[in-house]
């Protein structure tokens, strides 16, 4: 080994910065960066951001358990490469438990989109549609739902064709009004 040394012990409180940590952590680096990045990056499959990362959060456990590691030994790359290992097994694991990412494209792309809009569509009518008076709804489900003309209308209705006629118009009227109530324009 060249470049490292343990250093003293660390401090109950956590990894504040200790005298020798600079030291400490630069000659970790020094000694074991491009190793270590190079048998990460087979791991990773070359790809070379995650492998930095990697090495970097190693680096950074080494540094960490400076107390614990042995001076003595000829070699930290085993420790180091067994760190770097369980890294990258647990940034496999977490990959495969998260729901896979739909892309950087608007969202008003995806096929559901136009299922969810048709959805929301009916749920305004519908509450549109109940927003008027009986009368009303009964002369629309007549002739746009049930796609009957005026004169069949008024027969199944039991009351006059002038009648059908006028309450198409102001149903019509009072629908597009509760429609625009509630965002919906045509």
């Amino acid at each position: 080994m060249t470049g490292w040394t343990p250093g003293p012990a660390p401090a109950p409180a956590g990894p504040a910065a200790r005298p020798g940590d600079e030291a400490i952590v630069t000659g970790l680096y020094h000694e074991y960066h491009r190793p270590l990045l190079a048998f990460v990056l087979r791991l990773t499959g070359g790809d070379r951001p995650w492998a930095e990362d990697v090495v970097q959060e190693t680096m950074i456990r080494a540094w960490r358990n400076v107390d614990r590691l042995d001076a003595r030994t000829a070699s930290l790359m085993p420790w180091l490469a067994t760190v770097a290992r369980r890294i990258v097994i647990d940034d496999r694991r977490y990959r495969e438990v998260r729901p896979p990412e739909v892309g950087d494209g608007p969202l008003e792309n995806l096929p559901m989109a136009d299922e969810m809009d048709g959805l929301l569509h009916r749920v305004v009518v519908a509450e549109a549609l109940s927003s008027l008076s009986a009368a009303h709804r009964q002369v629309l489900t007549e002739t746009v739902l049930r796609d009957r003309t005026v004169n069949q209308a008024a027969e199944v209705l039991g009351i006059p064709v002038g009648t059908v006629k006028s309450r198409v118009y102001y149903a019509l009227r009072a629908l597009r009004v509760a429609l625009e109530e509630r965002g919906v324009t045509a």
